[in-house]
């Protein structure tokens, strides 16, 4: 991997190989994927874990067995961007096959009060005349607030969102997976690969489950920023890249920590936090948080970080000092990325970017113990 913070250093003979960090309106760079990574042992896949790092598995899924489920996922998606909503297509072949008399739907809500979510659609289970699982969902969002990005996740779920403790239902958890498995059966491309589940066992120390799952179509303009995936009852995150192409950086919460004090504390950044914060006070309160690494976790933690999140999420030189540390990652089709969430004080925290000019699928599933 190369990465360029300004477009003006590539050779005109390269320009081909290089593609733009571009997320949300913000340029952060060129990268430029001329080499592979080797698919590491599983020793060093479980120690990585076991010390709160990121682990890339390349190339782990064969995403040619599952062509056309993935290309009827991408049908939704621009279905979903035309519509406006997901009910009614979800009532339509092959969603209406797929859900069969196991999964009725039985309501759907538009979010207004939700400025990015789009629709959230209720199901039942039910077996043998029987209701066994009630107020599943699939719930359809923005992915930010920017017109140009495209961005879409299909979120599942169950029962209220944001004030139910969905870990302490692990019955009403499974069923919502099951529900994304026949939505988007390309699924079992992380939850039946015979490569995969051996290294997850050692991972998790039994048969690993997989809850709280959704499937992205990061578009051009749009990915993730800098964020953690901590909840109570998950050992991490399995995400694996279907189609298209990402930009990751992966690090784990002190690792980050870490990067952000001496990337400061260095005087030739000094003209970089300027441009990010121009305001005096705004400098003058970060480096009062970066003298107190306690109080910079726990600022980290906040809703509002935007501090911290003016060097993390916009600063083309912070993307290079991390690249340079060996935090980024491209993932193509048929990669995987492993992201253990400890807890809040040791997870891997982690933004994307989509590469490239079309959108592409993703699976990224909460993983814990069954």
């Amino acid at each position: 991997m190369r990465y360029l913070t300004d477009s003006q250093q590539i050779p005109t003979s390269q320009a081909q190989q290089w593609l733009p960090l571009l997320r949300r309106d913000f340029q952060l760079g060129w990268i430029a994927d001329d080499e592979r990574p080797v698919m590491p042992d599983a020793d060093d896949t479980v120690a990585r874990w076991s010390n709160d790092q990121a682990v890339m598995l390349p190339g782990i899924i064969d995403v040619d067995a599952w062509k056309n489920e993935i290309s009827e996922a991408h049908k939704l998606m621009k279905a979903t961007l035309d519509a406006d909503e997901v009910a009614p297509l979800l009532e339509q072949a092959p969603y209406i096959d797929r859900l069969g008399s196991l999964f009725p739907l039985v309501a759907s809500s538009f979010e207004e009060h939700d400025e990015q979510g789009i629709e959230k659609v209720y199901f039942d289970v039910e077996q043998d005349g029987d209701v066994v699982a009630e107020s599943l969902w699939c719930k359809a969002s923005w992915l930010s607030f920017i017109e140009e990005d495209a961005s879409l996740r299909f979120r599942f779920s169950f029962g209220m969102e944001c004030l139910e403790d969905v870990a302490a239902d692990p019955e009403r958890q499974l069923w919502a997976a099951r529900l994304c498995d026949a939505i988007f059966p390309e699924s079992k491309a992380i939850t039946e690969n015979t490569l995969i589940l051996p290294l997850l066992e050692k991972i998790v120390g039994g048969e690993p489950a997989f809850v709280e799952r959704i499937v992205y179509f990061n578009a051009p303009n749009g990915g993730a920023q800098m964020h953690h995936d901590v909840e109570r009852g998950h050992d991490g995150v399995v995400f694996a890249q279907l189609s298209g192409s990402t930009f990751w950086l992966a690090l784990s919460k002190p690792e980050l920590i870490d990067t952000l004090i001496a990337f400061a504390g260095n005087p030739e950044n000094s003209s970089e936090l300027s441009r990010l914060m121009p305001e005096a006070a705004d400098r003058e309160q970060l480096a009062a948080l970066l003298d107190d690494r306690a109080a910079l976790s726990t600022y980290m933690d906040e809703f509002d970080h935007e501090l911290v999140e003016a060097v993390l999420d916009r600063s083309p030189l912070f993307t290079e000092y991390l690249v340079n540390k060996g935090y980024g990652y491209i993932l193509n089709a048929g990669d995987l990325l492993l992201m253990p969430q400890r807890d809040l004080d040791n997870c891997v925290w982690h933004s994307v970017i989509c590469l490239g000019d079309e959108p592409g699928e993703a699976l990224s599933f909460a993983m814990r113990s069954k």
